[in-house]
Formats: C-alpha cells, structure tokens, sequence
C-alpha cells in the first residue's frame, strides 16, 4: 500500500514512525492531491527534487489543507532513510528548504543528545524562510529561529514533538559539551588577548623608580621645595631692587633715605629689616 511504513522500519519512540504526526493531519495528507500526484514512489534520493522545490514551510492551514511541507515531513517518515543520508540533507547549505525539512525530521526521531548535537550548527544560518500560519497568511522567519522553536518549544508547525532532556542534564549525564555562542567566543578571545595586570603594574613601579632616580636629591618633594624657595627669595629681592631704584626723591632727601621710606611700604621686606631700617632713619633725624 502506498500508505504503510516500509517494510523493515524500526518504531521510533515506541510506536510507528508515521504515528509522530497526529491521525487527523496525517489522514488529511493521505487525502491531498500533492501527496497522491508527487508523493508516489519516492525514495531517501528522489525526495530532494521535491524538497529543492518547496518555498515554504507550516503544518496546515485553512484548518483543514496539510502543506507540501508536512506531505514530505510524513513522507520521510514512511521511508525511514538511514542517519547518513540524513545529515546529508543538512550539508547541503544551498538548499535552505531541504535542511529546514531534515530539521524537523531530526527533531521527530533522534534522540535528545543527537538532536542537540546536529541542530545546533543550524542556529549560526540566518538566511530568510518563508512560514504558512494556520489562517493560511505568510510570514518571514529564519532558519536558526526555526531550529531554536525546534529545540525549545513543546508544537510546532501543529506537530506535537517527542519530548526533549533538558541541556544542563545532558551535559552532566552524558557528557555534551557546553554550547557557547559567537558572542561567548568573541568575549573569551577578548580576555584572553588582555594583558596581565600584575605585569602592567610592574612596569608602571618600573616608570616611576626611573622617574624618581633622575632627581638629584632622589625626592620629587624635596626638589619642588627648593625650586619654590628659590623662586620666592628671587621676587623678594627684585621687588626690593625696583622699589630703591625707581622711587622719587620730591623733599631733596637723600636716596638712601627715600629709598629707607619706600623699602619701609614694602610688604615683602622682612620686620627685622624694617626695624633695621627705621633706627637708621631715627639716626639721621638726630
């Protein structure tokens, strides 16, 4: 009969493989001129030219019409094609259509630690497809969001998919290794690439050690003491000058004394100066 499981297929998951698609869905490809017309007689090698063809993916819409897609998904689960030919399906990257229908069939008779390890690789494609809703409207999705809806969701294209061990037990029981993303990548290489701080800080002692060494009293406090102190006895005394040399004598003093009186105005000049110097101007009064 054109209808039955091939002879000598194993059951998947307990039960007939065609039995992963609901009775009613399956009934309703059974009644599909597309499965009666292109359907017929295909083998794991013929299904491609079909699968080549398809420019959509979905369960049913209207409610009531299978998809051309769901007519090979039940298709590939009547003729039960080896685990080499299937990944066969999923290397060939030209066609999208054909990886997106091994996909599905992966996810409704692998195992939980194979479909992990196959449908993975398929969350780094983004290329476009095209998905037909229920109401029979198209959408645009892609082909790691389909793989994703695959490995996370419990129905998809109205199939009720096997149910799937969770990652983290996987990894702990039977040994999966950690998935880590394009983003996880790029950030290891980052850290990695990072120099060492203990390094960055030796050399930043190393600087200043050279720095510090320069000075000739070996103490950057020190030098900027003395260069300051020089710096003020240099105004005081050059304020002390201009005012001796530049003051007017208007009584006919002499410019010592003019220039005692000036000096004496002076805030910069010291007290024992000023007192040295008034005594000097009593003196002369006398």
């Amino acid at each position: 009969m054109a209808n039955t499981t091939r002879a000598g297929a194993l059951s998947i998951h307990g039960t007939n493989p065609q039995y992963l698609v609901p009775t009613v869905i399956r009934q309703r490809v059974y009644d599909t001129l597309y499965w009666k017309e292109h359907c017929f007689a295909l083998d794991a090698a013929s299904v491609i030219d079909k699968a080549v063809e398809l420019n959509h993916v979905g369960g049913t819409y209207a409610n009531t019409r299978p998809t051309e897609f769901m007519c090979l998904v039940l298709k590939l689960l009547q003729l039960q094609p080896e685990r080499e030919i299937v990944l066969e399906y999923l290397r060939a990257e030209e066609f999208k259509y054909l990886r997106a229908l091994a996909a599905f069939y992966v996810r409704l008779t692998f195992d939980s630690l194979n479909a992990y390890e196959v449908l993975e690789p398929l969350l780094d494609d983004y290329r476009k497809l095209r998905f037909r809703g229920m109401d029979g409207s198209y959408r645009i999705t892609t082909i790691d969001q389909f793989a994703d809806e695959l490995l996370s969701e419990e129905m998809v294209c109205e199939i009720q998919l096997p149910r799937l061990t969770q990652r983290k037990v996987l990894e702990e029981t039977e040994g999966l290794a950690t998935r880590r993303s394009k983003l996880g990548k790029a950030m290891g290489v980052a850290v990695v690439d990072k120099p060492d701080q203990s390094d960055s800080e030796e050399e930043d002692e190393e600087g200043r050690g050279r720095y510090l060494s320069r000075s000739p009293t070996g103490s950057r406090s020190s030098s900027y003491d003395s260069v300051a102190e020089a710096r003020r006895s240099r105004s005081r005394s050059g304020s002390r000058e201009r005012y001796v040399s530049r003051s007017p004598s208007p009584t006919g003093g002499s410019d010592a004394e003019e220039g005692g009186r000036y000096m004496s105005r002076s805030p910069s000049a010291s007290p024992e100066a000023q007192m040295q110097i008034e005594v000097e101007r009593v003196e002369g009064d006398v």
